[in-house]
C-alpha cells in the first residue's frame, strides 16, 4: 500500500481481512471491531473454515470427556454481531497480492451440495492467523490409524470412538483381544502427557456410571512414545521431572527414546522393534503451518510452511500481509540468531494485543511497533490430579516453580484472559459462577 492510500479519507472504510479465528485472531478481530466497527474507520472481516471457536488447549479435555464442547464453544456469526465485525464462512485456498485478495474455496453441506460458491474478498491490510495443523513426518500408517486433535472436529470423534469401544467391550460376550482399549499417544508435548492424565481420570469414572464389566486398572493401558529421551522436552527439566513423576505413579506407561516407525491397526510400531498395541492411537507429534500458506504467490515460508514474519509481524516480501500465531516464523532475538517465538497461546494473545494497535497505526501511514516476546513461563495441566509449571519474571525476575492449587488456579486464568478478550469481565464472572451450579448436577464425563 502506498502512502496515499494509507491517508485516504476515513469516510472510506479500511479493509481489513483476518483469516483464522483461533486464540489470536477472534482476539484480534475483537477487539477492532469493539474499538471501530461503530465508527465506520475499519471494515473488520474473519474468516474461518468452522462455524465455532473453541481456545485449542481445551480439546485435550474434549476428546478425553472431561469437556462439554456445547458449554464453552463460540459461534462466529454471533461473536461478530455483538461486537460489531463481519464473519465469512470459509477456507482460504490462495492469494492474490497484486490485486490484494484472498481466494476462498468453496462450502459444501452434509449432503455434498455446494453451499457457498468460490469466492474472493479483498483487503487493504491482511492478517493471517491460521495456527498449525499435525505433522506427521510422513510415518507410514498415520494418516489411517492415528488422530490429531487439531480441530473440534477430531476431538469429538475420538471421544466418540472412544464411547463406543467401551460400550462394544462392555456388551461383547467374548474376552477383551489384546489393546482393545488401551490408547497410544505419539508425543510427550503438552498435548499428549494432558492428554493422557485426562483419559486415566475419564476411563474411571466411565466405570462408574455402569461400564460395571470393564476394569480400568486392569483393562484399559494408556502409553505415551516420544522420540525424545524425556517427556516436555521443550520445556525446562523440573517440570519435566514432575510431570513424569506424576504420569509413572498414574501407572501410565513412558516409552522415551522410541521414534515411531508404523502404526498399524495392531498398534504402534518403533525402531527398537517394539510393537506398543493399542486400538485407539493419537497423533500428537509435531505440528506445521497449514500446507496451502506454502510460498503462497511468492511469500516466504519455513521448511514447515510458517510465513516468515520482521518484529513488526508483516511477512518479509509484502508489507501488507501480516501473520502471527503458530503459522508465522516470527524472530526471538533474545534468544539468539535464527530462534523463533515458540508456538503457545501467550504468544498469539500478546501478538494479537499488538495487531490492534499496528493496524490503526498503519491507517494513519505511522511506523509500526515491533513485536518482543514476553515469556510468562509454562503450566502443564494433570487434570484432577495435579498442575505443574514455572512462572518467569514478576518481582523475583527470575524462575518461580510452581505445583498444585497455586498452578492450577494460574493455569485456569490463563484462559480466563482469553474469556476476557471475548467477552469482557462481567459476562465471564455470570458464566463462570452458572458453570460452578450446574457442574453439581452434571456427570463429570460426557457420556455421549
Amino acid at each position: 500500500m502506498s502512502h496515499a492510500d494509507q491517508q485516504k479519507s476515513v469516510s472510506t472504510p479500511h479493509r481489513v481481512v483476518i483469516v483464522g479465528g483461533g486464540a489470536g485472531g477472534l482476539e484480534l478481530a475483537t477487539r477492532l471491531g469493539n474499538k471501530f466497527g461503530k465508527r465506520g474507520l475499519l471494515q473488520v472481516t474473519l474468516v474461518d473454515k468452522a462455524t465455532t471457536h473453541l481456545w485449542k488447549p481445551l480439546l485435550h479435555e474434549v476428546a478425553a470427556g472431561s469437556m462439554d464442547l456445547d458449554q464453552h464453544e463460540l459461534e462466529y456469526m454471533a461473536q461478530a454481531r455483538w461486537h460489531r465485525f463481519q464473519y465469512r464462512l470459509g477456507a482460504m485456498d490462495g492469494l492474490d497480492r497484486q490485486r490484494q485478495q484472498i481466494h476462498l474455496a468453496p462450502v459444501y453441506d452434509e449432503e455434498g451440495r455446494e453451499l457457498i460458491p468460490r469466492r474472493a474478498l479483498t483487503y487493504d491490510t491482511l492478517v493471517i492467523a491460521v495456527g498449525s495443523v499435525s505433522n506427521d513426518f510422513g510415518v507410514p500408517g498415520v494418516q489411517q490409524h492415528c488422530i490429531a486433535l487439531d480441530t473440534q472436529t477430531d476431538a469429538i470423534l475420538f471421544h466418540r470412538r472412544l464411547i463406543n469401544a467401551c460400550i462394544r467391550a462392555q456388551t461383547q460376550e467374548t474376552p477383551l483381544v489384546e489393546g482393545q482399549l488401551n490408547v497410544a499417544i505419539i508425543g510427550a508435548g503438552a498435548t499428549g502427557v494432558e492428554l493422557a492424565a485426562e483419559l486415566h481420570n475419564t476411563t474411571r469414572e466411565l466405570a462408574a456410571y455402569g461400564m460395571d464389566r470393564i476394569d480400568p486398572e486392569r483393562d484399559v493401558q494408556l502409553s505415551i512414545i516420544e522420540a525424545a529421551t524425556s517427556i516436555l522436552p521443550a520445556l525446562p527439566e523440573d517440570i519435566s521431572l514432575a510431570v513424569q513423576r506424576q504420569l509413572r505413579d498414574l501407572k501410565i506407561d513412558l516409552y522415551l527414546g522410541e521414534r515411531v516407525t508404523k502404526v498399524d491397526a495392531e498398534g504402534v510400531h518403533t525402531d527398537g522393534g517394539r510393537l506398543i498395541p493399542a486400538q485407539l492411537v493419537v497423533w500428537a507429534a509435531g505440528i506445521k503451518a497449514p500446507d496451502f500458506l506454502k510460498e503462497i504467490d511468492g511469500l516466504e515460508t519455513n521448511r514447515v510452511n510458517q510465513l516468515v514474519v520482521t518484529a513488526t509481524l508483516q511477512t518479509t516480501r509484502d508489507e501488507n500481509v501480516f501473520a502471527f500465531g503458530d503459522c508465522a516464523a516470527c524472530p526471538w532475538p533474545e534468544q539468539g540468531e535464527g530462534q523463533l517465538v515458540p508456538p503457545r497461546a501467550q504468544a498469539a494473545h500478546q501478538q494479537a494485543t499488538l495487531l490492534a494497535k499496528s493496524i490503526v497505526q498503519r491507517m494513519h501511514g505511522k511506523p509500526l511497533p515491533k513485536y518482543r516476546y514476553r515469556d510468562f513461563g509454562s503450566l502443564v495441566n494433570l487434570g484432577k490430579y495435579s498442575t505443574v509449571g514455572n512462572l518467569m519474571g514478576g518481582l523475583n525476575k527470575g524462575d518461580l516453580f510452581l505445583q498444585g492449587t497455586v498452578a492450577r488456579i494460574m493455569y485456569q486464568s490463563l484462559y480466563k484472559m482469553h474469556l476476557f478478550a471475548l467477552h469482557g469481565f462481567t459476562k465471564v464472572a455470570l458464566d463462570t459462577l452458572a458453570r460452578m451450579i450446574t457442574r453439581r448436577t452434571e456427570p463429570h464425563v460426557k457420556l455421549h
